[in-house]
């Protein structure tokens, strides 16, 4: 089930005024009954996969409870069995097909692997939140619960099962086991929200992502068609996976659950480190908690490496841990070495960019002065970095990246500024959005602080008006071609 469908707005209408007539375990019961009907609407038998992962994880996080001398047991347990599953669907073919190709290199005949898995859509996302779970109890973060139903509940939660946000265990299991109450300010601040992801979703994403699309279709594109094909790519991918996270968050909301934010404004961001600070914030945070950190702690000894072993030190163990990351985010992604060059290309902008920042005796507002320039210069960067992650050929790549805006025709030219145009007028929301953030505009969906607060009849006029405006600008300039959100891929 998707959300933007006739389907989820029924599902919606009927679960969220039964889910309030209930006491809080029948609303835990509810709740996974409702991820159960989302997830498995289309192909029930992707409900056996998600039980496998939260029965593993519930049994892991007991089992280290119960008899505490085998806590690394379980800990193994349940995070190799939460990974065989991801692992089985979406790489076996692909590491198959690398075994046999290089065997054959090596002069040994083999045959090709005829079985091809089809990939589960959120399988990505629902492993990775899972097993959050046995890692914070076997370090003492958290506790083990006793309680199968919150335990399936969190791992199945079913606003953020195909796209995220990806919740911590920490995080999301408390509010599941908490009593919830509605709460009005909550549900209008949820229902702005909604809107504007809807917004997002079918007026930008899918009009450019079309323009994406047929730009990429193209067997030869000439330099200028190119990369305005890869600036829509990089407005489709920001709209519609930012829309998701937003639907996702409004849904929750009304729920009484508040969910992480996944995006910050991130083609304002003027480095690679800030970039990642805004971008898919909980998949970086996750890498940063349990993939980089530890990585970066073998290499240099200690955390502390600037203080023990000098900057050098630290700097070659900073390398080293980011390359290890964003290579395994790379591979995070899909399935391919064009996702694996995506990350391996990341890793090293936030190397060089780590080597060569400026030191602290600089003067701060001079940089200030400049940030609209290094912000212009990341976003080129990151665009760059779109047509590694959009192009799965890799001699495509190198074709694309050979081109020369001299050796094109009159006709290129124009044809890539009219879409470069066309994108970037569709995008106007975005960047409006982001300036208002970036100005210190006062924000329309923020939850107010609390439910007795004195309500503030300009603010609910405001979010009125401009929902009602995003919903009638949704049905008057959605996209002709309904596409599914990307992240469903990966």
């Amino acid at each position: 089930m998707i959300f933007h469908s006739l389907d989820f707005a029924i599902f919606f209408v009927l679960v969220v005024p039964l889910y309030w007539t209930l006491p809080h375990r029948g609303q835990n019961l509810l709740l996974l009954a409702a991820s159960a009907v989302f997830y498995g609407w289309i192909h029930p038998w992707l409900l056996s996969l998600v039980a496998t992962v939260a029965l593993v994880t519930y049994a892991s996080g007991l089992g280290m409870e119960i008899w505490p001398s085998r806590r690394k047991t379980f800990l193994w347990f349940g995070v190799f069995v939460t990974f065989g599953v991801l692992g089985a669907f979406k790489y076996f073919g692909f590491f198959a097909e690398n075994v046999a190709a290089a065997l054959s290199l090596a002069g040994l005949r083999v045959p090709r692997p005829a079985l091809s898995l089809v990939l589960p859509a959120g399988i990505s996302f629902y492993t990775f939140q899972a097993v959050t779970y046995p890692i914070d109890v076997y370090f003492g973060r958290m506790r083990a619960r006793r309680s199968l139903v919150d335990v399936a509940a969190f791992v199945s939660f079913f606003p953020s099962l195909l796209a995220g946000p990806i919740m911590r265990a920490s995080t999301l299991l408390p509010q599941i086991e908490g009593v919830r109450r509605f709460s009005a300010a909550a549900a209008r601040d949820a229902t702005l929200l909604l809107a504007w992801g809807l917004f997002k979703k079918l007026v930008i994403a899918d009009n450019v992502g079309v323009i994406a699309n047929k730009v990429f279709a193209l067997r030869e594109p000439e330099f200028h068609v190119l990369w305005a094909g890869v600036f829509a790519f990089a407005v489709q991918i920001y709209a519609d996976f930012s829309s998701y996270a937003d639907i996702a968050r409004a849904v929750a909301r009304w729920l009484g659950i508040d969910l992480v934010r996944n995006f910050d404004h991130p083609y304002l961001a003027a480095s690679p480190a800030e970039f990642w600070q805004r971008w898919h914030i909980s998949l970086s945070t996750w890498f940063r908690d349990y993939v980089f950190l530890p990585v970066a702690y073998r290499i240099s000894g200690r955390l502390t490496a600037e203080k023990r072993f000098g900057l050098d030190a630290a700097t070659r163990a900073y390398a080293g841990g980011i390359m290890v990351t964003m290579l395994a985010a790379g591979l995070w992604h899909g399935a391919g070495w064009n996702y694996v060059l995506w990350g391996g290309y990341h890793g090293v902008l936030l190397a060089l960019a780590r080597l060569l920042a400026p030191r602290r005796g600089r003067r701060r507002r001079a940089r200030r002065w400049l940030r609209p320039a290094r912000a212009a210069g990341m976003f080129a960067l990151t665009a760059i970095g779109w047509l590694f992650f959009r192009e799965t050929d890799g001699s495509m790549i190198l074709r694309d990246l050979a081109l020369s805006p001299f050796q094109a025709s009159a006709l290129g030219r124009q044809t890539g500024a009219y879409l470069f145009f066309l994108a970037g007028l569709y995008s106007i929301p975005l960047w409006i959005d982001s300036l208002w953030s970036k100005l210190g505009g006062p924000s329309l969906t923020a939850a107010m602080a609390r439910e007795d607060a004195r309500l503030d009849g300009r603010l609910v006029a405001a979010q009125a008006l401009l929902a009602g405006t995003l919903v009638a600008g949704a049905l008057t300039l959605h996209a002709t071609t309904s596409l599914d959100f990307i992240y469903f891929r990966f």
